[in-house]
C-alpha cells in the first residue's frame, strides 16, 4: 500500500529524462526511485506503455532496459500522443501528470489533477509524507 494518496502519470520525457540523466540526484531518478519504493501510485494505460516502448526505442535505449521499466508497473492537447496520458490521469483518479511538455502543462487549469515538472511533483510528495 502507498504511503501517500499521490497518484501520477509520467509523461514519456519524465520516463526519458530518467533514463538519460547522468547522475545520481536527477530528480527525475528520484521519481521512479520513490514510485519503486511505493511511495505513490503510478497511472498507466495500455496507449501510455505503448507510447513508452515507441519512444523508448526511437532513442534506441536497450530493450533490457525498456523490459526492466514495463516490468516494474501502472481541453485536448495540441500533441493528439498526450490525449492517452491525459485520459490516464483522468481515469485513473491521478493527483498528478508530471511532465516537461508545455502545451500540457498549459492546459493544467482544466483538469482535476496537477500537471507539473518533477521538481514540483517531489515536492508535494515530500509534503505529504511529513509525520
Amino acid at each position: 500500500m502507498p504511503k501517500t494518496p499521490l497518484r501520477a502519470v509520467p509523461d514519456t520525457n519524465i520516463l526519458l529524462a530518467s533514463e538519460m540523466s547522468p547522475g545520481s540526484s536527477s530528480p527525475n531518478r528520484e521519481y521512479f526511485e520513490r514510485w519503486k519504493a511505493d511511495e505513490f501510485v503510478v497511472l498507466f494505460s495500455a496507449d501510455t506503455l505503448l507510447e513508452y516502448v515507441k519512444k523508448l526505442r526511437e532513442k534506441d535505449l536497450a530493450e533490457e532496459r525498456i523490459k526492466v521499466f514495463l516490468g516494474a508497473l501502472p481541453t485536448y492537447p495540441v500533441d493528439s500522443d498526450d490525449i492517452a496520458f491525459l485520459l490516464c490521469a483522468d481515469n485513473g483518479h491521478a493527483t498528478h501528470l508530471v511532465t516537461y511538455d508545455r502545451h500540457l502543462q498549459e492546459i493544467d487549469a482544466h483538469y482535476s489533477f496537477r500537471i507539473c515538472e518533477t521538481t514540483d511533483f517531489l515536492r508535494d510528495l515530500r509534503r505529504e509524507l511529513r509525520p
